[in-house]
C-alpha cells in the first residue's frame, strides 16, 4: 500500500501552523491506460462541516484497501482529507485567521465584502497559506476534475457545464438533486476559481448537515467508486 500511495504528512501548513496532509496515487504504467490528469478530492474546507472530512477519510480508506488488493483499476487521484485543520479542531467554519477559505481563492470574481464574519474572504485574494498551497497544486497537477466535500442541504452542485456528468455520477443512489449552482453567489470559491481561471469543472458534494456520520459514506460510496473506475463516465 505504501508503495502505491504517496503520503505527504506535511504537504502544507495552515494559518496557525498545523500540518495539512495529502495523499496521491503513485504513477505507474498501469495508470497510463486512463491517459488522464488526476481527480482532486478536498475535504474539510469548512471546519464546522465534519461530514466532509468524514467522507474524505472513508474515501481514503477505500482507496488504500483497493490499492492494496488491486481489486479495481483506479484513475489517478489526489486527496486532501482536511484543508482547514485550524477550523476543524475548533469546529469553526474559518481558518486560524478568521478567513472563509471557500471565499479566498484568487478567482476573477473575488470580492472583499462579506454578508457575515463567517464568510470573511480575507484581506486579499489568495491571502491564506492553505489556498496558496492548493492553488499551486492545481497549477502543477492540472486535475481534470475537482471534487470537494461539504455539508448543508443535501445536493450535488457543479460549476462548469462539463461537470454535469460527474455530478450525476456522484449523486448515484443518493436521491440528491444536481444543480449548476448552489442558489446564491459564491465569489472567490473553489468552484469559481477552478472553472473561471482554469476551465476545470468543480463538483461540490453537500451532505445533509448534522447527519449521522455513519450514513455519509454509504450515501456516496457507489458514486465515488463509479467516478474513480470510470464505469459511470
Amino acid at each position: 500500500m505504501q508503495e502505491k500511495i504517496i503520503h505527504q504528512r506535511t504537504w502544507a501548513h495552515s494559518a496557525s501552523g498545523k500540518s495539512i496532509e495529502l495523499y496521491k496515487k503513485k504513477h505507474t504504467p498501469r495508470a497510463e491506460q486512463f491517459q488522464d490528469s488526476p481527480i482532486l478530492f478536498v475535504g474539510g474546507v469548512h471546519g464546522d462541516e465534519p461530514e466532509g472530512v468524514h467522507l474524505a477519510t472513508k474515501l481514503l480508506e477505500w482507496l488504500q484497501e483497493n490499492e492494496k488488493n488491486e481489486t479495481k483499476k483506479i484513475t489517478p487521484w489526489i486527496l486532501i482529507p482536511c484543508l482547514n485543520p485550524d477550523g476543524y479542531s475548533q469546529n469553526e467554519r474559518t481558518n486560524g485567521n478568521g478567513v472563509d477559505l471557500n471565499r479566498n481563492f484568487p478567482a476573477r470574481d473575488w470580492e472583499p465584502l462579506a454578508k457575515a464574519p463567517r464568510y470573511y474572504p480575507g484581506p486579499s485574494p489568495g491571502s491564506e497559506p492553505e489556498i496558496q498551497a492548493l492553488v499551486k497544486l492545481i497549477e502543477d497537477e492540472k486535475p481534470h476534475l475537482i471534487v470537494h466535500f461539504h455539508s448543508w442541504k443535501p445536493c450535488v452542485v457543479y460549476t462548469g457545464k462539463t461537470g454535469a456528468k460527474a455530478a450525476e455520477v456522484l449523486a448515484t443512489g443518493t436521491g440528491y438533486e444536481c444543480h449548476e449552482d448552489i442558489g446564491y453567489p459564491t465569489p472567490g470559491s473553489l468552484g469559481q476559481y477552478g472553472w473561471l481561471e482554469h476551465q476545470i469543472p468543480v463538483v461540490c458534494i453537500e451532505e445533509q448537515e448534522n447527519i449521522d456520520l455513519e450514513l455519509v459514506w454509504p450515501h456516496f460510496k457507489i458514486g465515488l467508486e463509479l467516478l474513480l473506475t470510470k464505469e459511470g463516465t
